[in-house]
C-alpha cells in the first residue's frame, strides 16, 4: 500500500467513525427527549417522573459532553499525525535522547504526558460541572488533584518498565517479538488482576469488613448455596468521591474478595443487595469472567501480530504524517501511532463485543433468580437505575454500540418472564 493510499484510508474511516457517533448521539438525545414526559409503563409504579426526567437530562448531558470530547479527541488525532504533531515531538526529543531506545522511550512517554493533559480540562468539567449539577460529584478538588498524583506515580511505577521490556523485545527479539510481547502481557495483565484488590484498591479507596452481621450471614449462606470463597466481604468508601453505588468482586484464586460500595448498602435492602450480589456471582459460577480475559488475550495476540507487520511498512508512518528513522528503532513510533489510530478503524464493530456482554448479563441474572428471589433482583436494579440515573429509555441503536448491560425494560422483562 502506498502512503497516500494509507492516509485516504483512515481519513475515510476516521470521517465515517465521527458522522456514525454523531448520528448515534442524535438519535440517543432525540430518543430520550421524547420520553422524558412520562415514565415507562412497567416502571411507573416504582420510579417517580421527578427522577425519571432527572435521569433523563444527566444522560442527554454526559451525550452531548460526550460529542464535545469525541470532537476534542478527533482535533487531537489529527494534529498528533496528520498535521504532524507527533513527528514534531519525536524531532524536538531526539536531541535529548539521540536515536533509539531512549528516544523511542521519552516519545511514548511524553505523547501519555501530553495526552493526559489535553484531557484535563474535559476530566474537571465532567467531575466538578457535570456531576456536581446533578448530584452526583462528592470529590474535592484537593482529593481529585491527589488521586491525580496518586494514579500518575502508580502508573509510571508499573508501566515504565514495563514499556521498558516491551519496546526491548520489539527491538532485540527479531520478528516474533509480537508474540514475545503478547507473553509478557499477558502475564502482567494476571498479575494486575490478583495484586490489584490489595496492593492497588487500597492506595484511592478504605476499605473495611462487613460489620453487618445479619446481612453477613446472609451473603455468606449464599456463598455456601453456590459454592463460592472469598477471602472476606469489604465495604469501600465510594461516598468520598461520588453518589453512584455499585458491588463487585475481584481477584482470583484464594485472594477473591467482595466489595459493596456504602453508598449502595445505604439504599437497598438485605434481600436486594444479595440478589445483586448473586448476580455478580453468577458471572464467576459461569465462567464469564475466564471468557472474557480469553477474548482479551486472543484480541491483544491478534492486534499485536497487526502491529508486528505494520511496524515493518514505510507507508503506515509516513501516511500518518510521520517520517521513521531509516537506521534507527521506530518502536515507540509504531506502538503511538497503533493505538491512535485503531480505535478509527475498530469502532464500527463495536455492537459484536456487546453481544455477547448482555448475553453474559442475562444468564447472570437468570443465575441469580434461581438462587434468590427474582424479585428482590428486580426491585434492587429500580433502585440502582433511579439512584444512579439511569436513562430508562435509551436509543436501541446507540445502546447497541456503547451499552454493555440491557436496557433498563429488556433486562427486567426478562427476570419478570423468568419467574421473578
Amino acid at each position: 500500500m502506498s502512503s497516500f493510499g494509507f492516509s485516504v484510508l483512515f481519513v475515510v474511516f476516521f470521517v465515517l467513525t465521527m458522522v456514525l457517533r454523531t448520528w448515534l448521539a442524535a438519535r440517543h438525545i432525540r430518543h430520550i427527549a421524547r420520553h422524558r414526559a412520562s415514565v415507562p409503563a412497567e416502571f411507573a409504579p416504582k420510579v417517580p417522573l421527578a427522577a425519571h426526567q432527572k435521569a433523563a437530562d444527566y444522560t442527554v448531558a454526559k451525550t452531548r459532553l460526550g460529542l464535545v470530547g469525541m470532537l476534542w479527541g478527533g482535533a487531537v488525532l489529527i494534529g498528533f499525525t496528520l498535521l504532524g504533531g507527533l513527528q514534531l515531538l519525536s524531532l524536538a526529543l531526539l536531541p535529548l535522547t539521540g536515536p533509539g531506545l531512549w528516544h523511542q522511550l521519552a516519545l511514548v512517554v511524553a505523547f501519555g504526558v501530553i495526552s493526559s493533559l489535553l484531557d484535563l480540562p474535559l476530566d474537571w468539567y465532567r467531575q466538578f460541572v457535570l456531576e456536581q449539577r446533578f448530584g452526583f460529584n462528592k470529590m474535592t478538588p484537593g482529593l481529585w488533584f491527589t488521586d491525580l498524583i496518586k494514579s500518575s506515580i502508580v502508573g509510571a511505577v508499573i508501566g515504565l518498565p514495563l514499556l521498558w521490556v516491551v519496546l526491548t523485545l520489539m527491538d532485540k527479539s527479531g520478528d516474533l517479538w509480537w508474540f514475545y510481547t503478547w507473553l509478557v502481557w499477558s502475564g502482567f495483565q494476571l498479575l494486575m488482576i490478583a495484586i490489584y484488590p490489595s496492593v492497588i484498591a487500597p492506595m484511592f479507596n478504605k476499605f473495611t469488613p462487613l460489620e453487618d452481621a445479619s446481612l453477613k450471614q446472609r451473603i455468606e449462606s449464599l456463598m455456601a448455596r453456590v459454592g463460592f470463597a472469598s477471602r472476606g466481604l469489604f465495604v469501600m468508601d465510594g461516598s468520598k468521591r461520588s453518589a453512584h453505588g455499585n458491588a463487585y468482586f475481584s481477584g482470583f484464586g484464594r485472594a477473591k474478595r467482595i466489595v459493596f460500595f456504602d453508598t449502595l448498602l445505604s439504599r437497598l435492602e438485605p434481600q436486594e443487595i444479595e440478589a445483586v450480589l448473586a448476580h455478580e456471582l453468577g458471572h464467576f459460577k459461569l465462567r464469564h469472567i475466564v471468557k472474557r480475559v480469553a477474548v482479551m488475550f486472543a484480541m491483544s495476540l491478534a492486534f499485536l501480530a497487526l502491529l508486528g507487520y505494520l511496524k515493518g511498512q514505510a507507508w503506515f508512518y509516513t501516511g500518518l504524517g510521520v517520517l521513521p528513522f531509516m537506521n534507527a528503532s521506530n518502536d515507540g513510533m509504531a506502538l503511538v501511532l497503533f493505538v491512535l489510530v485503531l480505535p478509527v478503524f475498530t469502532f464500527p464493530l463495536a455492537p459484536l463485543s456487546s453481544i455477547t456482554s448482555r448475553k453474559h448479563e442475562f444468564e447472570a441474572d437468570a443465575f441469580a433468580a434461581r438462587h434468590t428471589d427474582g424479585r428482590h433482583l428486580v426491585s434492587a436494579l429500580v433502585k440502582m437505575y433511579e439512584d444512579n440515573a439511569s436513562t430508562l429509555t435509551p436509543d436501541p441503536l446507540h445502546s447497541a454500540f456503547y451499552d454493555s448491560h440491557p436496557p433498563a425494560s429488556v433486562r427486567v422483562k426478562h427476570l419478570t418472564l423468568a419467574g421473578a
